[in-house]
């Protein structure tokens, strides 16, 4: 990938669908139940809440993303959101049987990006991380001669 082509998001798009439509399917189906039932109003507001809790836990299952620009990679995890300059990333790693990309980091840890996960886009999440890969050699610590 080219710097005209940046910023880019890589996001496990297809799991984000299946985790919204099932938080939006469990929402409405509790909700109907609690109001179709003979129950008073607060068992049909908890009915309520609880599909709310569902939908509100898929889609933070669904908020992993990854943006890269010309500063460097943003890594929005579950619940936490870490932006790392070009020179500190010093491998991107997707073996088999990961659940997700992490990254080697110039620091001598490791950084789990759940925005590039094979799940159920293997492939795709295979290309996401090489294009993450060739964006980090190009411009990381190995363009900067370190």
């Amino acid at each position: 990938m080219s710097a005209a082509e940046l910023p880019v998001t890589f996001r496990p798009h297809r799991t984000r669908v299946v985790l919204v439509g099932a938080g939006l399917v469990i929402f409405a189906t509790l909700t109907a139940i609690g109001l179709a039932l003979s129950l008073n109003v607060g068992e049909r507001i908890s009915f309520i809440v609880v599909g709310l809790l569902f939908l509100g836990g898929l889609l933070l299952l669904g908020r992993p993303k990854v943006v890269a620009d010309d500063d460097g990679v943003t890594v929005t995890n579950l619940t936490h959101r870490r932006h790392l300059a070009w020179a500190e990333i010093l491998r991107v790693n997707l073996g088999p049987g990961d659940p997700w990309v992490s990254l080697d980091l110039a620091d001598g840890t490791s950084l789990p990006v759940m925005g590039i996960q094979p799940g159920i886009a293997r492939q795709q999440a295979e290309r996401d991380a090489r294009a993450l890969a060739g964006m980090a050699a190009e411009r990381g610590t190995a363009a900067s001669g370190a």
